[in-house]
């Protein structure tokens, strides 16, 4: 399968347009870590997006794994829509994306029972990735440069903020987790924990940015020394204040 990095960039704009693009400052999520990988083989290339965060309206906090591909594994199967037509409405709406969830946190009395949005007031630990981890007291929180909005209590979001401090790698996706809707064939060519990524609110696209100009050249090519991006990445949840307002 041919394709250059003009390609790539159009699906990832035409994925911005059509809000399956991952959005930093997404009103309804509070953003804690992210992480973006390549993939490439001889035909295909690929690039994910893990999103760790935690949305209000779920109740428990999430990590996203959103891939955009040539082609992609693992797509959902007709027998899982209402009917043919919506299966076929799925894929021309998706042809080049697709997103899946997993929960590297289990839930427990660790989290409010009566306001989901709150840390217990005498919870201990919390387990993640089938770890226990001792909760900080809400001194600690500001070593992490994370400023509690009601201290003594804890939100949930700032505990997840916490976390993806001192276990960034247990809160964002496994490797096996990262390959969800990779093609078996494919070699992973890049990892990031920062990059620039487009402020979708500004109607800022992709192909605008010398970071995702770069990333689709190393696509094309499999250089990854061909990323040196100028500007500075902006991924860290500080960078994107509105996340998780509304």
């Amino acid at each position: 399968m041919a394709f250059n990095a003009k390609d790539i960039l159009a699906v990832l704009d035409q994925c911005c347009e059509a809000y399956t693009f991952p959005m930093l400052d997404n009103g309804y999520v509070y953003l804690a870590a992210t992480r973006l990988s390549l993939f490439r083989s001889v035909t295909d290339w690929a690039m994910v997006i893990e999103v760790f965060g935690f949305s209000p309206a779920a109740g428990v906090p999430d990590t996203t794994i959103y891939t955009f591909g040539s082609r992609l594994n693992n797509r959902a199967t007709p027998e899982s829509f209402e009917n043919r037509g919506a299966y076929e409405q799925y894929l021309e709406a998706n042809p080049n994306n697709d997103s899946h969830a997993v929960f590297p946190i289990q839930a427990g009395l660790w989290q409010d029972a009566a306001q989901e949005k709150w840390v217990a007031e005498d919870a201990r630990e919390i387990v993640v990735r089938e770890q226990a981890i001792p909760l900080p007291s809400p001194g600690e929180y500001g070593r992490h440069g994370i400023e509690l909005e009601a201290a003594p209590r804890v939100q949930v979001f700032e505990l997840c903020r916490y976390l993806a401090d001192i276990a960034r790698d247990q809160v964002l996706a496994t490797p096996q987790e990262r390959r969800i809707s990779i093609l078996p064939d494919m070699e992973q060519i890049l990892l990031l924990d920062e990059w620039h990524h487009p402020n979708l609110i500004e109607e800022e696209l992709p192909s605008e940015l010398e970071s995702f100009q770069q990333l689709a050249k190393v696509l094309c090519t499999r250089e990854p020394e061909l990323y040196r991006p100028a500007k500075k990445p902006n991924t860290h949840w500080r960078n994107w204040p509105e996340g998780g307002k509304l």
